[in-house]
């Protein structure tokens, strides 16, 4: 195992502080109990986002606190959720009387957690709610969770609820937009490399060199299949396929276009399949209307890539574009 860190004990906390110091004009950090906190929070009148889950997956969900989308993240460890008294910490620190919207990946630990923390909360006079995102389609249940998972396309209702938010949305009308984003969302993976957690220190499956797993999940979890590998057009076709088989996106919708990597994949293979995906699209009469390339929602540094649709409708053109400001995504209206 070759990675760049110091004792894996402290992997978590050092890359934390890392990353706080790094983006210190948009976020702070807190390591006791260990959260990442927009440094404007908690903002008078607004509903506060909170999310989190196992590290791994960075620049999810640090990556993405700031205006526009998250009021705070919390890390667990290494693919594993946190457990709810540092969530209920963050509640405390982010909720200004208006309320907060967990949004939760579903997985096991994760649900239990956030769910337990909510409750506390609502004893605390917290005013919570939560959204389960699962937004996979490549399995219905796993080891990790009870039902589809959710992977990349968090980040998507992690924006258009954020933009809600952000322009003074009440509490309902905020876990609204995530749950109508949620039903319009579908994502399906593939991965070609293993990734190594640093405290096991040898990848977490085994492929051949000329193997790929299709509908891998983001720890690692089995897929639908393994096949033959094969070229970028035909990787990107079948998993545009799955996605489309799922949501049911006809000629004449508008779509997101979403291709993620998972942490050691180049963004020039992940344009070849954004590119592949969009002519496949465009062939069936769908509009790209937006589109978002790179790697958001990783697996630490496996090689694969995972393609996510967002149905989209003019509301939620309205809450993408509305003004971001985060560490991995910035733009002005």
């Amino acid at each position: 195992m070759k990675k760049l860190i110091n004792d894996p004990v402290d992997f978590v906390a050092e890359s934390v502080m890392g990353f706080a110091a790094a983006n210190e004009e948009i976020v702070r950090a807190s390591l006791d109990p260990m959260y990442l906190v927009r440094t404007d929070a908690p903002i008078a009148g607004k509903v506060a986002l909170l999310s989190g889950g196992g590290s791994g997956h960075e620049p999810l969900h640090a990556g993405f606190v700031g205006l526009g989308m998250l009021d705070v993240a919390v890390p667990g460890a290494v693919f594993t959720s946190p457990p709810p008294d540092p969530i209920l910490a963050a509640t405390r620190a982010v909720d200004s009387g208006a309320g907060v919207l967990y949004i939760v990946k579903n997985y096991t630990g994760d649900v239990m957690n956030f769910e337990v923390a909510a409750e506390l909360a609502a004893m605390d006079g917290h005013d919570v709610v939560c959204v389960i995102v699962n937004d996979d389609v490549a399995v219905e249940d796993s080891t990790f969770t009870a039902g589809r998972r959710g992977v990349a396309g968090t980040i998507l209702v992690e924006k258009l609820a954020g933009a809600a938010a952000e322009r003074g949305a009440a509490l309902d009308a905020v876990a609204a937009i995530a749950r109508r984003a949620i039903t319009n969302l579908r994502t399906m993976g593939v991965a070609i490399e293993a990734p190594v957690v640093p405290h096991v220190g040898r990848p977490s499956f085994d492929l051949r060199d000329d193997e790929m797993e299709i509908g891998i999940g983001i720890h690692g979890e089995p897929g639908r299949y393994r096949a033959v590998a094969a070229s970028a057009n035909d990787v990107a076709d079948r998993l545009l396929e799955a996605v489309l088989a799922d949501l049911g996106v006809r000629s004449g919708e508008r779509v997101l276009l979403l291709v993620n990597g998972m942490g050691g994949t180049p963004e020039s293979e992940l344009h070849i399949v954004y590119g592949r995906a969009r002519s496949r699209l465009e062939s069936r009469g769908i509009e790209v209307a937006r589109s978002l390339v790179g790697s958001f929602v990783t697996s630490l540094e496996m090689r694969g890539c995972s393609i996510t649709l967002l149905r989209m409708d003019d509301e939620f053109v309205e809450l993408w574009d509305a003004p971001v400001h985060t560490a991995r995504l910035r733009w002005r209206a």
